[in-house]
């Protein structure tokens, strides 16, 4: 059994992956910021508060990240009381955010000088799955580090995938949630032009339901027209930040990337028109206000 540090535990993906941890036996400290009641349960479970990343580091063999995105994970990694300035020779430190590519390596070399890996280990599905330990985990680490690290990850991930050397989940992270999105975006769309042109559209997910064109996401977003906003507990501003860092990489290394800036400026407008902090079937509330369509029951 590790001594696991955790920053994120109050997080929807995050309380559940401290949980799991905490529940197989390891020891489990974490920061507490702003939301003490989500870790409240964890607190009385065993799990000991540190009063910064630094102190974090000082004390623990793995150091696990579930935040928003880099500019998170880069303030609790560096500065006087970030990872690094307490970090002993030898630590592990996972993230598990959705991050940038570029801002991953930066963090890697860095933490290399002082003698720490910097693994990206990124997760798929929900915080059901999170709260269950059924997540799915993308790592990017070299074959000693992946083996180091798997059985930890076991206790809140039911498939881990080794994606390749340093990087390769962060990257293929934002691959998954852009082709994610642009299912999502472009379902909105069509429901939204369906409406206008006067079908019933349930009658397209009833066709769509039996073809190949079915997913799960889809199925999520169809709900809507039932009055289920929830079906994909994703916040839509999170949505558009990764497709943003998707762009990003494509621009990088000199790529076109006609649908992702298409599917993230439909992410940035429905944002402007106030649903940012809605999750991402809020969508098709956004086509209702940029076309005229009903959509929603209300």
């Amino acid at each position: 059994m590790a001594h696991i540090g955790f920053i994120g535990a109050s997080g929807l993906m995050g309380h559940g992956m401290a949980r799991n941890l905490l529940a197989k036996g390891h020891g489990l400290s974490l920061t507490v910021h702003r939301n003490r009641e989500r870790v409240a349960d964890l607190l009385s479970a065993g799990a000991k508060e540190a009063a910064s990343a630094r102190e974090l580091a000082a004390v623990c063999d793995i150091v696990f990240l579930c935040v928003t995105g880099s500019p998170q994970v880069e303030a609790a990694m560096v500065g006087d009381d970030g990872i690094l300035a307490g970090a002993r020779e030898g630590l592990l430190v996972v993230d598990c955010s959705t991050s940038e590519p570029d801002s991953t390596a930066r963090l890697r070399e860095q933490a290399a000088a002082r003698g720490v890996r910097f693994i990206d280990a990124p997760l798929s599905r929900t915080p059901v799955e999170a709260e269950a330990g059924r997540l799915n985990v993308m790592v990017g680490a070299e074959p000693a580090d992946f083996e180091r690290l798997k059985p930890v990850l076991g206790a809140f991930a039911e498939n881990i995938f080794h994606m390749g050397g340093p990087g390769s989940g962060h990257i293929i992270k934002l691959l998954n949630n852009f082709i994610a999105q642009s299912i999502c975006t472009a379902t909105a769309e069509a429901f939204a032009v369906g409406q206008r042109a006067g079908i019933d559209v349930r009658k397209l997910v009833e066709l769509v339901s039996l073809g190949p064109v079915n997913c799960g996401l889809f199925q999520a977003m169809a709900k809507t027209l039932d009055g289920t906003m929830d079906g994909l507990k994703f916040e839509l501003d999170n949505a558009r930040k990764d497709v943003r860092y998707y762009t990003h990489l494509a621009e990088g290394l000199s790529i076109p990337s006609v649908v992702g800036e298409a599917v993230h400026q439909s992410l940035t407008l429905a944002s402007a028109l106030g649903h940012g902090k809605k999750f991402v079937p809020s969508l098709v509330e956004a086509q209702e206000q940029l076309s005229g369509a009903r959509l929603v029951p209300r």
